[in-house]
């Protein structure tokens, strides 16, 4: 008896020690620079974010925040070197909606909700239906209604099979009960040429994208997801507005961590970042790339990455997209 009373002892005792330990790093962070996991090629709006973003941590805290960019395996590389990396809040990751659907598509080592830790949302931005002027649609009515008059004839461009762009038509096929030809490139920037061109017919894509060539007559945008009109594009008409209601096809980007990263420093990150998202200069810099501040707690962003999750899967199901091998 005498014996287990000075283990049980013994044992309260590590784990007093231990959370104190941690109690104290939590308190000290960050007291060392901060890598920032962006798993998408170089040039990518995510790790424009993560560079503005980490600047201002940088200069909060006086700790140095790296951008490491790790493109590769449909970001599966650099999402499987955050799941392994110490969940001591020095290496994080900055992504996007696609992060919730990859592994829906490919094989991966990884639960793209489960081991990962919800930060915050960063911004987020809608997506347009853009066309090709020669389609003859001057609304998305009269799309819906060509479309339904020639299934499968009509193609859908998008910057690759599983892409939000993928998937955002997929839901609007869905949803208008149509059925277009998917033609996948290789990323967004590869579309344009050809959506101008007409060898394919449409594409879903940030107003930023399209803005210049909605304002030349080189396209035209039909309607934009949300809840209310661009003050950029204020004769586009949202899709509830333009008699498709229920189609959501916002995108929005953030950042995880370690799934074991202790909550107070998720805490910290979290509530430094809202205070960034606030600062004129981010706000305008978020602005010039399309995009709009949008910025949840760490639970809120979870639920967030949960139901996405759900809804392309169903989307996926329903659209009965193959998942690779």
């Amino acid at each position: 008896m005498k014996l287990y009373s000075n283990v049980v002892r013994i044992l309260t005792l590590c784990v007093l020690i231990a959370s104190a330990g941690l109690a104290c790093a939590q308190q000290t962070y960050p007291n060392k620079p901060i890598r920032v996991i962006v798993p998408y090629p170089p040039g990518s709006a995510t790790a424009a974010l993560a560079r503005l973003f980490g600047q201002k941590l940088t200069e909060s805290w006086g700790q140095q925040v790296l951008v490491d960019e790790r493109g590769g395996g449909n970001t599966i590389i650099g999402s499987e070197s955050l799941v392994k990396s110490s969940p001591d809040g020095y290496t994080i990751m900055a992504m996007m909606s696609t992060h919730v659907i990859v592994p829906l598509i490919n094989p991966a080592p990884f639960d793209a909700v489960k081991d990962f830790a919800p930060v915050s949302s960063l911004t987020r931005n809608e997506l347009v239906m853009a066309i090709n002027p020669s389609v003859p649609a001057s609304n998305l009515q009269e799309f819906i209604a060509l479309a339904k008059s020639k299934p499968g004839q009509l193609n859908f461009a998008s910057g690759g099979t599983g892409s939000v762009t993928h998937l955002t038509a997929e839901l609007f096929d869905i949803l208008a009960e149509v059925k277009m030809q998917h033609v996948p490139y290789k990323g967004p920037g590869q579309v344009m040429p050809d959506l101008i061109g007409g060898r394919v017919q449409l594409f879903f894509t940030s107003p930023m994208v399209v803005m210049p060539h909605s304002k030349s007559g080189k396209l035209r945008v039909l309607a934009i997801s949300g809840e209310k009109r661009l003050s950029t594009m204020p004769d586009v008409p949202t899709f509830t507005e333009a008699g498709l209601p229920g189609f959501d096809a916002k995108v929005w980007f953030g950042t995880v961590a370690p799934v074991s990263t202790p909550k107070g420093i998720i805490d910290k990150l979290a509530t430094e970042i809202a205070r960034i998202a606030t600062l004129p200069d981010v706000k305008n810099t978020v602005a010039s790339l399309g995009m709009e501040p949008f910025v949840t707690t760490p639970d809120q962003f979870g639920a967030l990455m949960k139901a996405d999750s759900a809804r392309y899967a169903k989307i996926i199901k329903t659209a009965n997209i193959k998942v690779e091998n």
